[in-house]
């Protein structure tokens, strides 16, 4: 296999790739309990592999109360980053607090590097 995306949905997860000693994870569109579930398994393995997860959040245009659980479960597991989240995600992090909780950074190289 050349990369965790390869086992995934077209549109959802894109093509996984190393940064540092890290996992990048890059995800696509909408996410809800309807398309949720490439991305959380693309997650889970990268997080069985590698010591720090980061999601590319940049192309993902919506992400509802089960997108946002799936965060927190794995937060609680493994070094979990997400990067460049645009403004839909920022809301929902805010109104739900979890931007206290989630590590946001502006792009996937500060999330790599912090």
């Amino acid at each position: 296999m050349s990369g965790f995306g390869d086992a995934y949905q077209p549109g959802v997860v894109g093509e996984g790739y190393p940064a540092g000693d890290g996992w990048v994870v890059a995800a696509h569109g909408e996410l809800d309990q309807d398309t949720l579930n490439p991305l959380e398994e693309a997650l889970t393995a990268a997080a069985g592999r590698h010591p720090l997860v980061v999601l590319d959040a940049g192309s993902i245009t919506f992400g509802d109360s089960s997108f946002l659980n799936l965060l927190l479960r794995l937060h609680h597991t493994t070094a979990l980053r997400i990067a460049a989240p645009g403004e839909q995600l920022r809301r929902l992090f805010a109104v739900t607090g979890a931007d206290t909780v989630l590590s946001l950074h502006a792009t996937v190289e500060d999330a790599v590097a912090a």
